[in-house]
Protein backbone atom coordinates (compact mmCIF):
# COMPACT_ATOMS: atom_id res chain seq x y z
CA UNK A 1 0.00 0.00 0.00
CA UNK A 2 1.00 3.72 -0.98
CA UNK A 3 0.87 6.37 1.60
CA UNK A 4 -1.49 8.18 -0.46
CA UNK A 5 -3.89 5.14 -0.38
CA UNK A 6 -3.68 4.63 3.20
CA UNK A 7 -4.49 8.26 3.35
CA UNK A 8 -7.45 7.95 1.02
CA UNK A 9 -8.28 4.49 3.20
CA UNK A 10 -8.67 6.68 6.53
CA UNK A 11 -10.17 9.58 4.97
CA UNK A 12 -13.28 7.51 3.56
CA UNK A 13 -14.10 6.15 6.73
CA UNK A 14 -13.81 9.27 8.54
CA UNK A 15 -15.71 10.94 6.64
CA UNK A 16 -18.79 7.82 5.67
CA UNK A 17 -18.68 7.58 9.81
CA UNK A 18 -18.88 10.95 10.71
CA UNK A 19 -21.47 13.47 9.15
CA UNK A 20 -20.00 16.44 9.94
CA UNK A 21 -16.43 16.06 8.50
CA UNK A 22 -17.96 16.35 5.07
CA UNK A 23 -20.10 19.34 5.64
CA UNK A 24 -17.06 20.98 7.18
CA UNK A 25 -14.52 20.09 4.55
CA UNK A 26 -17.11 21.65 2.01
CA UNK A 27 -18.04 24.37 3.62
CA UNK A 28 -14.63 25.79 3.56
CA UNK A 29 -13.81 24.15 0.15
CA UNK A 30 -16.76 26.13 -1.41
CA UNK A 31 -14.97 29.14 0.19
CA UNK A 32 -12.44 28.92 -1.66
CA UNK A 33 -9.47 27.41 0.48
CA UNK A 34 -6.95 25.24 -0.13
CA UNK A 35 -7.50 22.91 2.37
CA UNK A 36 -4.65 19.98 3.10
CA UNK A 37 -3.81 18.42 6.64
CA UNK A 38 -1.81 18.92 9.28
CA UNK A 39 -1.94 15.73 11.08
CA UNK A 40 -4.17 12.55 11.56
CA UNK A 41 -3.97 11.24 14.87
CA UNK A 42 -5.23 7.34 16.44
CA UNK A 43 -5.23 6.13 19.64
CA UNK A 44 -4.55 2.81 21.35
CA UNK A 45 -3.42 0.77 24.65
CA UNK A 46 -0.77 0.14 25.94
CA UNK A 47 -0.23 -3.06 25.11
CA UNK A 48 2.49 -4.40 23.43
CA UNK A 49 0.07 -6.20 20.80
CA UNK A 50 -1.35 -2.59 19.78
CA UNK A 51 0.78 0.46 21.64
CA UNK A 52 2.39 3.11 19.28
CA UNK A 53 5.27 1.61 17.60
CA UNK A 54 2.87 -0.91 16.28
CA UNK A 55 0.08 1.41 15.23
CA UNK A 56 3.19 3.57 13.67
CA UNK A 57 4.97 0.77 11.89
CA UNK A 58 3.63 1.66 8.61
CA UNK A 59 4.21 5.02 8.33
CA UNK A 60 7.64 4.31 9.69
CA UNK A 61 8.26 1.52 7.14
CA UNK A 62 6.79 4.67 4.66
CA UNK A 63 9.35 7.05 5.60
CA UNK A 64 7.78 8.60 8.62
CA UNK A 65 10.23 9.15 11.69
CA UNK A 66 9.25 9.88 15.69
CA UNK A 67 10.01 13.52 16.44
CA UNK A 68 8.22 14.62 19.55
CA UNK A 69 7.02 12.90 22.87
CA UNK A 70 4.19 13.81 25.00
CA UNK A 71 2.88 12.78 28.64
CA UNK A 72 -1.20 13.18 29.59
CA UNK A 73 -0.71 12.69 33.54
CA UNK A 74 -4.02 13.53 33.95
CA UNK A 75 -5.21 11.43 31.23
CA UNK A 76 -2.79 8.95 31.54
CA UNK A 77 -1.92 8.53 27.75
CA UNK A 78 1.20 8.79 26.07
CA UNK A 79 1.58 9.99 22.72
CA UNK A 80 4.07 10.32 19.87
CA UNK A 81 4.18 12.45 16.74
CA UNK A 82 5.82 10.81 13.35
CA UNK A 83 6.98 13.36 10.72
CA UNK A 84 8.01 12.18 7.59
CA UNK A 85 11.87 12.42 6.53
CA UNK A 86 11.76 13.71 2.73
CA UNK A 87 8.02 15.38 1.99
CA UNK A 88 7.45 17.66 4.91
CA UNK A 89 3.97 18.71 3.57
CA UNK A 90 2.53 15.39 4.35
CA UNK A 91 0.40 15.43 7.58
CA UNK A 92 2.05 14.42 10.91
CA UNK A 93 0.98 11.68 12.36
CA UNK A 94 0.01 11.89 15.99
CA UNK A 95 -0.46 8.27 18.14
CA UNK A 96 -1.47 7.94 21.64
CA UNK A 97 -2.25 5.39 23.54
CA UNK A 98 -3.42 4.55 27.13
CA UNK A 99 -1.33 3.47 30.41
CA UNK A 100 -3.78 0.94 31.42
CA UNK A 101 -1.17 -0.21 34.00
CA UNK A 102 -2.10 3.09 35.71
CA UNK A 103 -6.12 2.27 35.55
CA UNK A 104 -7.89 0.54 37.92
CA UNK A 105 -8.05 -3.24 38.03
CA UNK A 106 -11.60 -2.84 35.80
CA UNK A 107 -10.09 -1.20 33.09
CA UNK A 108 -7.40 -3.62 32.60
CA UNK A 109 -8.70 -6.45 32.93
CA UNK A 110 -11.52 -5.60 30.51
CA UNK A 111 -8.28 -4.24 27.76
CA UNK A 112 -6.94 -7.40 28.42
CA UNK A 113 -10.15 -9.56 27.62
CA UNK A 114 -10.86 -7.48 24.47
CA UNK A 115 -7.16 -8.67 23.69
CA UNK A 116 -7.62 -11.77 23.79
CA UNK A 117 -10.70 -11.70 22.72
CA UNK A 118 -9.69 -10.23 18.98
CA UNK A 119 -8.04 -12.45 16.07
CA UNK A 120 -4.42 -12.28 16.78
CA UNK A 121 -3.38 -11.86 13.40
CA UNK A 122 -4.49 -8.74 12.40
CA UNK A 123 -2.31 -7.47 15.21
CA UNK A 124 0.55 -8.18 13.45
CA UNK A 125 -0.89 -6.63 10.18
CA UNK A 126 -0.98 -3.49 7.94
CA UNK A 127 -4.83 -3.29 8.10
CA UNK A 128 -4.91 -3.25 12.26
CA UNK A 129 -5.26 0.38 11.57
CA UNK A 130 -8.44 0.06 9.69
CA UNK A 131 -10.10 -3.10 11.55
CA UNK A 132 -11.94 -1.08 14.57
CA UNK A 133 -13.22 -3.08 17.18
CA UNK A 134 -11.69 -6.20 16.27
CA UNK A 135 -13.50 -7.58 19.43
CA UNK A 136 -17.11 -7.34 18.13
CA UNK A 137 -19.82 -5.75 19.26
CA UNK A 138 -19.49 -3.48 22.36
CA UNK A 139 -21.43 -4.08 25.42
CA UNK A 140 -23.08 -0.89 26.61
CA UNK A 141 -22.51 -1.51 30.59
CA UNK A 142 -19.56 -1.84 30.04
CA UNK A 143 -19.06 1.09 27.76
CA UNK A 144 -20.35 3.10 30.93
CA UNK A 145 -18.42 1.89 33.28
CA UNK A 146 -15.17 2.85 31.44
CA UNK A 147 -16.38 6.06 30.85
CA UNK A 148 -16.69 6.72 34.41
CA UNK A 149 -12.95 6.14 34.88
CA UNK A 150 -11.75 6.91 31.52
CA UNK A 151 -13.56 9.09 28.29
CA UNK A 152 -10.47 7.22 26.17
CA UNK A 153 -10.47 3.47 27.14
CA UNK A 154 -14.83 3.92 26.96
CA UNK A 155 -13.87 5.34 23.22
CA UNK A 156 -11.16 2.77 22.14
CA UNK A 157 -14.06 0.27 23.17
CA UNK A 158 -16.59 1.42 21.62
CA UNK A 159 -14.69 2.05 18.17
CA UNK A 160 -11.33 0.34 18.22
CA UNK A 161 -8.32 0.77 15.79
CA UNK A 162 -9.30 3.42 13.42
CA UNK A 163 -8.51 7.28 12.69
CA UNK A 164 -9.17 9.33 15.66
CA UNK A 165 -9.18 12.72 13.53
CA UNK A 166 -7.95 14.75 11.04
CA UNK A 167 -7.02 18.09 11.31
CA UNK A 168 -6.66 21.16 8.90
CA UNK A 169 -4.14 22.78 8.14
CA UNK A 170 -5.03 26.14 8.52
CA UNK A 171 -1.83 27.99 7.19
CA UNK A 172 -2.99 26.80 4.34
CA UNK A 173 -6.05 29.09 4.09
CA UNK A 174 -6.30 33.13 2.05
CA UNK A 175 -9.22 33.86 3.64
CA UNK A 176 -10.24 32.04 6.93
CA UNK A 177 -6.83 32.39 8.46
CA UNK A 178 -8.00 33.05 11.53
CA UNK A 179 -9.24 30.31 14.42
CA UNK A 180 -11.52 32.66 15.96
CA UNK A 181 -13.37 33.11 12.35
CA UNK A 182 -13.50 29.94 11.23
CA UNK A 183 -14.90 29.16 14.84
CA UNK A 184 -17.24 31.62 14.66
CA UNK A 185 -18.20 30.45 10.97
CA UNK A 186 -18.75 27.25 12.45
CA UNK A 187 -20.73 27.50 15.22
CA UNK A 188 -23.05 30.19 12.95
CA UNK A 189 -23.77 27.06 11.14
CA UNK A 190 -24.67 24.90 14.19
CA UNK A 191 -21.84 23.12 15.41
CA UNK A 192 -20.35 23.33 18.55
CA UNK A 193 -16.99 23.92 19.64
CA UNK A 194 -14.94 22.23 22.03
CA UNK A 195 -14.95 24.92 25.17
CA UNK A 196 -12.28 23.04 27.25
CA UNK A 197 -9.58 25.12 28.35
CA UNK A 198 -11.20 28.01 25.70
CA UNK A 199 -11.62 27.27 22.10
CA UNK A 200 -9.04 28.20 21.01
CA UNK A 201 -6.22 26.05 22.52
CA UNK A 202 -2.72 27.67 23.21
CA UNK A 203 -1.28 31.24 21.54
CA UNK A 204 0.90 32.83 18.95
CA UNK A 205 3.11 33.18 21.39
CA UNK A 206 3.54 28.87 22.04
CA UNK A 207 3.77 28.71 18.18
CA UNK A 208 0.50 26.87 17.79
CA UNK A 209 -3.18 27.62 18.49
CA UNK A 210 -5.70 24.93 17.95
CA UNK A 211 -9.40 24.01 18.18
CA UNK A 212 -12.22 21.44 16.76
CA UNK A 213 -15.56 20.51 16.80
CA UNK A 214 -16.79 18.57 19.16
CA UNK A 215 -17.50 14.97 17.78
CA UNK A 216 -20.39 14.04 16.43
CA UNK A 217 -23.29 11.58 17.93
CA UNK A 218 -23.51 8.86 15.84
CA UNK A 219 -25.79 5.52 16.38
CA UNK A 220 -23.51 2.30 17.55
CA UNK A 221 -25.06 -0.76 17.66
CA UNK A 222 -24.23 -2.21 21.80
CA UNK A 223 -25.02 -5.74 22.98
CA UNK A 224 -28.32 -4.16 24.46
CA UNK A 225 -29.36 -2.31 20.99
CA UNK A 226 -28.43 1.19 19.41
CA UNK A 227 -27.17 4.07 21.51
CA UNK A 228 -25.77 7.58 20.42
CA UNK A 229 -22.11 8.42 21.60
CA UNK A 230 -19.68 10.69 20.40
CA UNK A 231 -17.42 9.46 17.51
CA UNK A 232 -14.85 11.64 15.92
CA UNK A 233 -14.70 15.22 15.23
CA UNK A 234 -12.60 17.61 12.85
CA UNK A 235 -9.53 19.92 14.62
CA UNK A 236 -8.03 22.82 12.50
CA UNK A 237 -4.50 24.10 13.39
CA UNK A 238 -2.30 27.10 13.03
CA UNK A 239 1.29 27.01 13.25
CA UNK A 240 3.29 29.67 13.61
CA UNK A 241 7.67 30.81 12.71
CA UNK A 242 9.89 30.58 15.66
CA UNK A 243 12.47 33.14 15.87
CA UNK A 244 14.92 31.11 13.23
CA UNK A 245 11.58 31.90 10.59
CA UNK A 246 10.98 27.96 10.60
CA UNK A 247 7.12 26.81 11.55
CA UNK A 248 6.76 25.10 14.95
CA UNK A 249 6.42 21.38 14.36
CA UNK A 250 5.44 19.71 17.70
CA UNK A 251 2.98 19.85 19.31
CA UNK A 252 1.92 21.23 22.73
CA UNK A 253 0.70 18.79 25.63
CA UNK A 254 -2.41 20.83 27.74
CA UNK A 255 -3.18 22.40 24.39
CA UNK A 256 -3.09 18.27 22.93
CA UNK A 257 -4.72 17.19 26.50
CA UNK A 258 -7.95 19.22 26.02
CA UNK A 259 -8.76 18.76 22.56
CA UNK A 260 -8.26 15.08 23.50
CA UNK A 261 -12.36 15.77 25.27
CA UNK A 262 -13.45 16.51 22.18
CA UNK A 263 -14.81 13.33 22.34
CA UNK A 264 -16.51 13.78 25.79
CA UNK A 265 -19.72 13.48 26.15
CA UNK A 266 -21.66 16.69 25.82
CA UNK A 267 -25.51 17.75 26.38
CA UNK A 268 -25.98 19.74 23.16
CA UNK A 269 -27.06 18.77 19.65
CA UNK A 270 -25.27 19.78 17.12
CA UNK A 271 -26.43 19.87 13.33
CA UNK A 272 -25.70 16.99 11.06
Amino acid sequence: MELQEIYKRLWNDYTSQNPSVGKVYNLFLYEGETINHDHIAFRSFNDHRVNIDVIARPFVERGYEARGEYHFKRKKAYARHYEHKEDPSLPRIFISHLLTEQLSDYVQQTVERIMEKSPQDTFGSEELIFSKTLWGTPNYGVYQKLRDESEYAAWMYAFGFRVNHFAMKVNDFQQFTELERINNRLKNEGWVMNPSGGEIKGSKQQLLEQSSIMADKIDVAFEEGVHRIPACYYEFTKRYPDARGNLYNGFITSSADKIFESTNHYEDDKNG
